[in-house]
């Protein structure tokens, strides 16, 4: 008979489930903010009388304050350790998040917002260095990858939530939804994350650091001047050559003379590990460059209300949600290479149907591909990152992760910064001039109008509404030649537009194109695939 007595059964979630519960909500708090607010900025324009270039700060300073901490984040996780800097950044977003939805004026929403940004440099890189710690080898892919749900739903939920809250008239509760969300992610990051550091404490590195965060917030600053205000002007030249050299002497720094480098660069030394943050980089162009376009042309070209663009949008969120889970649990069992692969080719023929859009394309065949872009994404956004962070040993993990995101953000902001450039560089004088004029007045809550279309509206009678005010002052044989005038001009600038559509999203073709072809690089199938840690080298430097 066998006395051996039988382990006690364990009641509710496994410490890792729980784990990955509390730096989902964390996360997914702060990457929504980087998209709802951007729907609710004519109505905070509005709100404090603020000019376009003013106002464009309240964008700008939140992915400034991002790209600036975010390199720092894995040096503080080491000396510190990775549970309290993740926490203080959780609680300083929070904090932030509170300021904004009080602020009684711009330059104080413009501060508070940078503070979220702040707090939001620090913890997300930090989410999945957790996850690792957290999971066995054979089940990282999967936690990845179900965190990577957070990653890809924000950012299409933000539009959603933003819009309808705007259209509730209570501009302010983006703010402050935030504040319950985050208290509740450091409440349960206090109770049960873990805390590590290494096992000795880096030696600050202040020439890295000065750097780095003059290097990435210039850089980053000069995406935004050149959104806004062209790449040939000066103060964008002087922000990228700063930025440039700044990031220059960074490399010369932690390559050639600081013994601990605050930028652990020699991770690019790891074949793996650079091939799949060089994905990663065309995966990110293709995510937010389709999200900068398509409400672009939603909203202005074919008169879809803020609300109604989120909730079209929402395919891209549905179908990455259900792939990313399980492009991890795939990962566990056969490597990234079919993944990614799949993922590009999907992409590739995605992208150039997207090419082909018109003004009068069926809204349900934009639908469709938009889920079957998801679907691409999905497959490949979050495999990049598990690829690069796997391949790296566990003390680095905090390191890598800040390298590969504060990257990202750079990758980011100047790619949609030059497809904003190729997608007006198509428009004649003339459009440009009318769309500037239309750009240049107030907003205001008046009714919806589409360039290319306005929905009910016939397309003899599709016109601007303050047009159509116009017009009716003026006699019937004036008003009829003017009205027939201002169709024509609106007839050009759809067809132009549709050009400089045409033209960014086979931009993004050629990169996946490129970006397939270095996935056919990495480890998987049909090839050995050892799991985590089969892809590890010895860096250069003994690092």
């Amino acid at each position: 008979m066998n006395n051996t007595a039988s382990p006690a059964p364990r009641h509710g979630l496994e410490p890792k489930w729980k784990v990955l519960i509390s730096v989902m909500f964390g996360i997914f708090m702060i990457i929504l903010d980087s998209t709802i607010v951007n729907i609710a900025f004519p109505t905070l324009r509005r709100e404090f009388g603020a000019s376009l270039a003013d106002a464009q700060w309240v964008l700008s300073i939140y992915v400034l304050a991002l790209g600036i901490t975010t390199p720092i984040s894995g040096f503080l996780a080491d000396r510190f350790g990775i549970k309290r800097i993740y926490l203080l950044g959780l609680s300083i977003f929070t904090l932030g998040s509170l300021a904004c939805g009080l602020a009684p004026s711009l330059g104080w929403l413009v501060a508070a917002r940078a503070l979220q940004g702040f707090g939001g440099g620090l913890a997300q890189p930090l989410g999945p260095a957790q996850l690792y710690r957290a999971f066995p080898p054979k089940e990282q892919g999967t936690a990845l990858g179900i965190f990577g749900i957070a990653l890809v739903a924000a950012p299409a939920l933000g539009p959603i939530l933003g819009g309808w809250l705007v259209d509730l008239n209570i501009w302010r509760a983006i703010f402050f939804v935030n504040v319950p969300i985050g208290l509740l992610g450091v409440a349960l990051g206090t109770r049960f994350l873990l805390d590590y550091r290494i096992e000795r404490r880096p030696v600050f590195d202040p020439l890295g650091l000065v750097t780095a965060v003059v290097g990435f917030g210039a850089l980053l600053y000069a995406a935004t001047l050149a959104e806004t205000s062209g790449w040939n002007g000066p103060a964008t030249l002087t922000a990228f050559a700063i930025g440039i050299t700044a990031l220059a002497l960074n490399i010369i720094l932690e390559l050639y003379i600081v013994k601990e480098p605050m930028l652990n660069l020699r991770l690019f030394a790891n074949r793996t590990f650079l091939n799949a943050a060089l994905v990663g980089y065309v995966a990110t162009i293709a995510l937010f460059g389709a999200e900068f376009l398509m409400p672009v042309y939603l909203q202005t070209f074919r008169g879809r209300t803020a609300l109604e663009t989120g909730l079209i949008l929402l395919g891209v969120a549905a179908t990455s949600a259900f792939a990313t889970p399980l492009a991890g649990r795939l990962f566990d069992k056969i490597g990234p290479r079919l993944l990614i692969v799949s993922g590009f080719s999907i992409l590739c023929i995605n992208t150039w149907q997207l090419a082909q859009i018109q003004g009068d394309t069926p809204i349900q065949t934009i639908v469709f591909l938009l889920a079957l872009r998801g679907l691409a994404i999905g497959l490949t956004l979050q495999t990049t990152f598990t690829t690069s962070l796997s391949s790296i040993p566990l003390n680095l993990l905090p390191r890598g992760s800040s390298l590969l995101n504060s990257t990202r953000f750079v990758v980011q902001a100047v790619s949609v910064a030059a497809l904003a450039t190729v997608l007006t560089s198509t428009l004649s004088a003339n459009v440009r001039a009318q769309q500037e004029k239309a750009q240049a007045e107030p907003a205001a809550s008046v009714a919806r109008f589409g360039i290319c279309e306005t929905p009910g509206v016939n397309p003899a009678e599709n016109l601007p509404p303050a047009a159509k005010n116009a017009l009716a002052a003026l006699p019937a044989p004036q008003a009829a030649a003017a009205k027939t005038k201002l169709l024509a001009t609106l007839a050009q600038t759809c067809a132009e537009s549709m050009r400089g559509f045409e033209a960014t999203y086979r931009i993004t073709f050629y990169a996946s194109i490129g970006a397939l072809i270095l996935g056919l690089f990495l480890p998987g199938w049909p090839g050995k695939w050892g799991g985590r840690g089969s892809t590890q080298t010895t860096l250069p430097g003994g690092h």
